[in-house]
């Protein structure tokens, strides 16, 4: 029977930072556009942390009744691991879409923004088959695509847009910016698993890239978005000394991805700390535009 501290492994909270990064910088924005509300924010985090979740027990299932996770270089998985039912574990995964949905339609009914119900519909169906169903199009390379739309652009903008109402082209620069980094994360996490992803079949990005392209995939993936917000500079001055803190961080994982014996195991600090790069950035870019 799986324990407390086994259900704290199986939601990874390593990827929870991340997960409230794109609710941050939305937020900021939203306060600099004139709109900003706290209430309004802080649902919009409680929806993300709950897809994340969510997402990673989802993910969990789903690898563990295909066997994809019966050989794992990283920590044992509820489902796979035997630590836990594939139902319980499946149960769990929809008990977290549903605590996000329900605060999601908080979100929609304060905002009035009632076709966000069907934006959150396709999240929650987009994340069950990321590894879920016949055809997980996360084993055929586009787990990425997933991830940059709603972890990305979706969560940004639709925090900024259930605030202020209004979506400028600085809110689908800081989406496209946040979506990259949350790329990044899944990224790091799959080269970490490309030797036994290619054993079960698991056709990631990573593994159809090979290892170097992988990492060097990375390495853009991290570095653009702290080029994309120069774009700011009219607008923040030297406020977008608020992203040093990020800018530190993405050379650390440059140095660290491309460190020797950088696999399997001891990536996985890398994989934390580019959650904490991600929760770094969207954090400092909120600040940035809301002191602004």
């Amino acid at each position: 029977m799986a324990t407390v501290s086994d259900w704290i492994e199986g939601a990874r909270l390593r990827t929870l930072p991340a997960s409230v990064a794109p609710v941050l910088a939305g937020t900021g924005i939203a306060f600099w556009m004139g709109g900003g509300s706290a209430v309004r924010g802080i649902l919009a985090a409680v929806v993300a942390l709950a897809f994340q979740v969510g997402v990673n027990f989802s993910n969990d299932y789903s690898d563990g009744i295909r066997g994809t996770d019966d050989v794992r270089t990283g920590p044992p998985r509820l489902t796979g691991g035997g630590k836990a039912k594939p139902r319980t574990v499946k149960l769990a995964a929809f008990a977290c879409f549903g605590l996000g949905c329900l605060a999601g339609l908080i979100l929609v009914v304060l905002a009035h923004t009632w076709w966000l119900i069907i934006a959150g519909a396709l999240a929650v169906i987009a994340a069950w088959f990321y590894t879920g169903g016949k055809h997980p199009y996360g084993y055929s390379g586009l787990g990425e695509v997933f991830v940059f739309i709603f972890f990305g652009l979706l969560a940004t903008a639709g925090t900024t847009y259930t605030q202020a109402l209004n979506v400028t082209w600085h809110v689908w620069v800081s989406a496209a910016a946040i979506g990259l980094i949350a790329c990044a994360l899944l990224m790091v996490n799959n080269i970490r698993d490309i030797p036994t992803d290619e054993i079960a079949g698991k056709n990631t990005l990573a593994v159809r890239l090979g290892e170097l392209p992988a990492r060097l995939t990375y390495d853009a993936m991290i570095t653009l978005p702290l080029l994309m917000a120069l774009a700011f500079t009219p607008e923040l001055g030297w406020w977008l000394a608020c992203l040093i803190p990020a800018a530190g961080l993405t050379i650390h994982n440059l140095v660290r991805i491309h460190a020797r014996h950088a696999t399997g195991m001891a990536l996985i600090p890398v994989l934390r700390d580019t959650g904490f790069l991600e929760l770094a950035y969207g954090l400092g870019l909120g600040l940035a535009f809301a002191m602004s």
